[in-house]
């Protein structure tokens, strides 16, 4: 492996770190709401970041990725910013299964 990272990779992982950051910034943005617009949420991307990881080579948990992509451990993130999903996105979240699937 090369000792130097291609300009691409380190575009694309700025862009991720601006990503994280932008998501911890706006923890009044639930993930049932990305979940409905995008088809992805925090935990997904701590999941792939766990695939990453693993892929690599390296041994990661699931609360350990989620760590990192929450800025914290998921369960004070949980018990600071998330609430209890309405009625209304949970049929919406339903809705969106059939278009992102």
């Amino acid at each position: 492996m090369s000792d130097t990272v291609s300009p691409v990779v380190e575009y694309e992982a700025a862009a991720f770190r601006r990503l994280l950051e932008h998501l911890r910034r706006r923890s009044d943005v639930q993930n049932i709401d990305l979940m409905i617009l995008a088809g992805f949420c925090r935990n997904c991307l701590a999941d792939w970041y766990r695939e990453a990881a693993e892929a690599a080579g390296a041994t990661m948990s699931r609360e350990q990725a989620r760590e990192a992509i929450y800025g914290m451990p998921f369960a004070e993130w949980k018990a600071k910013y998330q609430r209890e999903a309405t009625p209304e996105q949970l049929a919406a979240f339903e809705a969106s299964q059939k278009k992102h699937g």
